[in-house]
Order: structure tokens, then C-alpha cells, then sequence
């Protein structure tokens, strides 16, 4: 485990037990002024630990590592600490296991053989938006919703939700920011919070993911 001490506008951390891969990550994103990296794991139990000593905007989690994994931090820090943004990374785009970690609270879904590019992107975009969305994101919460309509025969208890709590949702599902919300429907950005807040306690879901299925199931938008 590794510490840096260093002030950036946003602070990463990351969780992985490959060496060359984490100096690769460290190596390109130490390109970008507006990003450093204040702190390096192993494994979700060093990273636990390094967490009450270091505050990161985001954290790049590894799914598989030694003692416990990406899947076993992931709730534990979203419990603990429910303000830093997580982004999952693997080798592998299971659709399932996508599924599973957005519902858990990831903020976003990354292969490991995904462009320092798009890892710079998803780490702004989690920072600014909460989520970053991508096409295998996407397609693994609508593979996962078909999943469960098809061991389903009835349909979800009906909720009933205002015409403005359906207008932010539906802005929510296109990724547009607190703020952005905020000034389309002239409201506070901290009432548009509270709607989203209320919204996730009404559907009796946990994360933004969970919002995005409950939206495409009632069909407040389209699933195509």
C-alpha cells in the first residue's frame, strides 16, 4: 500500500493487486493536471484502511483481488463513506455482474482494456454527473431487466409518483446533472437531491441504477 501526498482538483485512489497495471493507470492519468492519484491497494482490506486516512473524489475498485475483493469493498465503502464515486474495473463485460455492481452502488462499469481516455472520462463525468453510463453499461441494466421480466409473471406493484418527480427521473435517466436538473425545472439543486432521494425511497431502490430499471419498467422512458 502506497500514499501520496499531493492536492489536485480531483483526487483518485487505486484498488488493484496487478503492480503494472495500476502504474499504467497512475502513468496516464499523471497527464492530466485536474487528476492525481493520492493513494495506492492491494486489496479492498487495504483499502479500507487507507480510506480513513485519505478522502478521494473516486476510486478505481478492482473486481478480483486476494483477501477480499472489488465486490466485497463495494458496499462496505458506499456505506461508510456514500459521497466517493466508484468505478468497477475488470477484464471481463458480464452483463450480470454489471447489473449486480450498479445496483450495489458503482457509479460506473470499466473493462481494464478500456483507453486511458475513456477512464479519464468516466472518472470527470462519476465526479460532475454521479454515474458514467456507457454502452455496456447500459446494455447490461436492460439485459438485466429483461432477465427479470422474464422470471416475473406479474407486473411491479404500481407507485404513484408526481408529474414533476417523473420529469426529473426522466432527466435524471439522461445524465444530466444535479445542476443541470435544477435549472431546466427551476428548482435548487439541493431540492432536486431531495427528490431523488424520495424518488429512491418511494420504488424501494438503493442507487441510480436502480432508478434507471424502475424508470425503464414503467415506462416513463423508453426501452429500445
Amino acid at each position: 500500500m502506497k500514499i501520496q501526498d499531493s492536492e489536485a482538483s480531483l483526487k483518485v485512489i487505486i484498488a488493484d493487486d496487478h503492480v503494472l497495471f495500476r502504474a499504467g493507470v497512475k502513468t496516464a492519468l499523471s497527464l492530466k493536471k485536474d487528476i492525481r492519484i493520492i493513494g495506492e491497494a492491494d486489496n479492498g482490506q487495504q483499502l479500507l484502511h487507507l480510506l480513513k486516512h485519505l478522502q478521494p473524489d473516486v476510486i478505481l475498485l478492482d473486481i478480483q483481488m486476494p483477501i477480499m475483493d472489488g465486490i466485497t469493498a463495494l458496499p462496505e465503502i458506499k456505506k461508510l463513506y456514500p459521497e466517493i464515486r466508484i468505478i468497477m474495473l475488470t477484464m471481463h463485460n458480464d452483463h450480470s455482474m454489471i447489473s449486480r455492481l450498479m445496483e450495489l452502488g458503482a457509479n460506473a462499469y470499466l473493462t481494464k482494456n478500456s483507453d486511458s481516455e475513456v477512464i479519464y472520462e468516466a472518472i470527470k463525468t462519476c465526479y460532475t454527473n454521479e454515474y458514467y453510463f456507457n454502452d455496456l453499461t447500459n446494455k447490461a441494466l436492460l439485459d438485466g431487466l429483461r432477465t427479470k421480466r422474464n422470471a416475473d409473471t406479474f407486473a411491479p406493484a404500481e407507485i404513484k409518483l408526481s408529474d414533476k418527480e417523473k420529469h426529473i427521473l426522466k432527466l435524471m435517466c439522461e445524465e444530466k446533472s444535479t445542476k443541470e436538473i435544477a435549472d431546466m425545472v427551476d428548482l435548487s439543486p439541493r431540492t432536486v437531491e431531495a427528490i431523488r432521494d424520495k424518488l429512491k425511497s418511494k420504488t424501494g431502490v438503493k442507487s441510480m441504477a436502480g432508478l434507471v430499471i424502475y424508470a425503464i419498467k414503467s415506462g416513463i422512458i423508453e426501452n429500445k
